[in-house]
């Protein structure tokens, strides 16, 4: 028997699946349905999306996060093209090329910014480096939110890009891999976060938040999808049972358990700043604004802390650790956590 793995905060992927994901998916494995997404389950989950982000926008389901992001750009660029990025963002640092393999080739222009987002600034910056033919035009927008560095796109602050987009006639697209805590912390709608500020197309992630798997990839531009469903087929994401990916979303949207699981991490992540930030030696990298607390620690204790069976990130160079919070975040394990925390700090620091 496989044993049960105690929580860990090194990334919302590490935890299970969500009841409510996993009601609905023993609902949908009754009967026979057909294939291919022309089935109850996907049809209503595609319908559901549409009134919860206030407008008519076409509903594509894939199985991950990369190709969601990967073929949406795609759908965006010609191979010529260019997309705008921050530096950290994970379709640069965390995606095998796939958005230039998928796209065929569209460059992407990665651009400085406090925080982990891009600006206005930033981004004129990489419009008027070049304008020559020998180098790739730039075509779309590409933001986090939330952020690689757990961090926060303001309205006003995606409104002032979306106006950088429209001068140079650019689409915005939207990486939501954490787009349900982003929604839970600012509480405002979907639609003012997304459409209603600018953005074209918006990967919805499904698996941070609950599910096994399964991303929404949604255009507010219907005009922009055409012939999406053809691109997905040929990348492999056609999903012959895709009442399996559609059902899951169906149960994360209509219990609000989507809303209801990212407010719980986000609280997680709130509780474990305080404990960490009352502990001498550490200091916070970067502001926590929704699930990730992101800390600064001497190498010595990050090492200790991995020796006792904690696993966290460091990809944001020496010294730096990641923890996130998830849908099944216990406040007994983060108390652990902290517990381990200051004790390595006294072992190796005092």
């Amino acid at each position: 028997m496989i044993s049960n793995n105690p929580e860990q905060f090194a990334s919302d992927n590490y935890s299970g699946i969500c009841p409510e994901a996993l009601e609905y998916t023993l609902q949908a494995n009754s009967g026979s349905v057909p294939a291919y997404g022309n089935d109850e389950w996907t049809q209503r989950a595609t319908d559901y999306f549409r009134d919860l982000f206030e407008i008519d926008c076409e509903v594509f389901f894939v199985f991950n996060g990369t190709a969601a992001n990967s073929l949406a750009l795609a759908s965006l660029c010609q191979s010529y093209h260019s997309v705008v990025c921050h530096e950290t963002a994970h379709v640069e640092t965390d995606e095998c090329g796939a958005p230039e393999f998928f796209s065929n080739g569209s460059k992407l222009l990665i651009a400085k910014g406090e925080n982990g987002k891009l600006t206005p600034a930033s981004i004129e910056a990489i419009v008027h480096k070049r304008n020559d033919i020998h180098y790739p035009k730039p075509k779309v927008i590409s933001l986090t939110q939330t952020t690689e560095v757990g961090t926060l796109y303001s309205i006003d602050e995606l409104v002032a890009i979306h106006e950088v987009a429209k001068q140079h006639q650019f689409k915005v697209h939207m990486d939501g891999a954490r787009f349900a805590n982003a929604v839970a912390a600012m509480e405002r709608s979907p639609a003012e976060i997304t459409w209603k500020s600018g953005v074209d197309v918006l990967c919805f992630c499904g698996t941070k938040n609950g599910m096994a798997m399964g991303e929404a990839i949604l255009f507010f531009d219907k005009t922009l999808a055409e012939d999406f469903s053809y691109r997905c087929k040929q990348a492999g994401q056609l999903a012959s049972k895709m009442r399996f990916i559609s059902a899951p979303w169906l149960g994360l949207l209509e219990t609000g358990a989507w809303l209801n699981n990212a407010r719980h991490a986000n609280r997680c992540a709130t509780y474990l700043e305080e404990r960490l930030l009352a502990i001498a030696h550490v200091e916070l990298l970067f502001p926590r604004q929704a699930n990730a607390v992101f800390i600064k620690l001497p190498e010595a204790t990050l090492q200790h802390l991995q020796q006792k069976g904690w696993q966290f990130y460091t990809f944001i160079g020496v010294g730096g650790a990641r923890f996130m919070c998830s849908w099944n975040t216990t406040q007994e394990r983060i108390d652990e956590l902290v517990a381990d925390v200051k004790g390595a700090i006294e072992h190796t620091v005092n």
